[in-house]
């Protein structure tokens, strides 16, 4: 997307994110159902990374799977918004 380079399955500090732009230190979690016990794990996951400098996206499944395009904007949106900040960094 935008000429940037997303690896899925990345192995980052403890965790594998679903998908990652390197150059924009993004994360982009897909959550499924069984995402819905594990909150607090999740939050603490997201914590860490976050402290480590990374920004996350996170999407159901449900969104991916019957709504790509509006998943796919929001991901263009967010790079749209944050792309050039993030390279100064």
């Amino acid at each position: 997307m935008k000429s940037y380079d997303f690896h899925r399955q990345k192995p980052i500090n403890e965790y594998i994110v679903d998908f990652f732009a390197p150059e924009l230190n993004l994360i982009i979690e897909i959550d499924g159902e069984s995402h819905s016990y594990k909150f607090e794990q999740d939050q603490k996951r997201q914590h860490k990374l976050e402290s480590l400098g990374f920004h996350i996206l996170r999407f159901f499944d449900a969104d991916v799977k019957n709504n790509m395009e509006t998943v796919l904007q929001t991901i263009e949106e967010w790079i749209n918004r944050n792309e050039k900040t993030i390279k100064n960094e």
